[in-house]
């Protein structure tokens, strides 16, 4: 009798269900362990913004690769053709797509995260999940769309002859470097742009003029020596010239002194932004 009451209570325990008290200015180890928990929650925000992205939709994935080639034709004829930019002695199509690759990343990943803390409104104001989800399942999104974009390119090297070396291994790590680039600011403007909506405007500004000053249609190499330390305050420069060096054989780049800087500039962004998220994202569902 005194084991099946035991085992009576036992059962009455595992019954009570557990509560989660959420207390302001909890550690980060502690918020790690939350986005552990709720990584079922970032699979499925992650798979809706996809499916969101390309259902219902006449073309589907075969956009990417339209925007990719009429962005590639362009930048190729004008800046190629027209302007007569040097092309590092690698055909300038392939220089011009080995760099839109890491800028198509980075300026969709910007847009589309900092707008998706607004595009979530009513989830973020119905119930609790660390908010660093939200942007992140949108970070996925223009990965999958990155990878797309990858695969026109070894079309592109076997038309050119142009055949890459073992400097292609290190894409992987590029990679991760220009995700770490665009989550930093994206975070940023994302919690802004939950108090001041026209954030949302400067962003789609900060995209256009990013682009005319990141070697995405001509090679660092047309840049002044002496202008080189300002030019490289980009992090997108190192970045792209880095991609350049490993697709195009090095393309008579030295990318180490502008991916130094990047590095830099990418984890000062990466830390602030991370802690301006932590410090305003217990006040996203009363301002949104």
């Amino acid at each position: 009798m005194v084991h099946t009451a035991g085992a009576s209570k036992s059962s009455e325990s595992r019954q009570i269900p557990l509560t989660r008290v959420i207390s302001a200015g909890y550690h980060d180890s502690e918020y790690v362990a939350e986005l552990w928990r709720y990584r079922e929650l970032f699979y499925f925000l992650a798979w809706r913004d996809i499916l969101v992205r390309y259902k219902q939709t006449v073309i589907g994935v075969t956009w990417i690769l339209i925007k990719s080639g009429l962005t590639l034709t362009v930048l190729t004829v004008t800046f190629g053709t027209v302007a007569h930019l040097p092309s590092a002695g690698v055909p300038y199509a392939l220089l011009v797509y080995a760099a839109m690759l890491p800028w198509q990343f980075f300026a969709g990943a910007l847009g589309d995260c900092s707008g998706s803390l607004v595009s979530s409104t009513d989830l973020i104001s119905k119930i609790y999940f660390p908010r660093l989800i939200i942007p992140g399942g949108a970070m996925i999104v223009n990965l999958v769309d990155f990878l797309i974009a990858c695969a026109p390119l070894p079309a592109l090297c076997v038309w050119y002859g142009f055949v890459p070396d073992w400097r292609i291994l290190t894409l992987p790590l590029l990679t991760l470097l220009v995700v770490a680039t665009a989550l930093g600011p994206s975070l940023w403007f994302a919690a802004l742009t939950v108090k001041y909506r026209d954030f949302r405007f400067i962003v789609g500004f900060v995209l256009q003029l990013g682009l005319y000053i990141s070697p995405v249609g001509f090679s660092s190499a047309a840049i002044p020596e002496r202008w080189s330390w300002i030019y490289r305050l980009n992090p997108m420069v190192g970045i792209i010239d880095a991609f350049r060096w490993a697709i195009l054989r090095g393309g008579n780049l030295n990318p180490v002194p502008g991916l130094a800087m990047s590095v830099g500039i990418t984890a000062i962004f990466l830390l602030l932004g991370l802690r301006y998220f932590r410090r305003t994202e217990r006040l996203f569902a009363d301002v949104i």
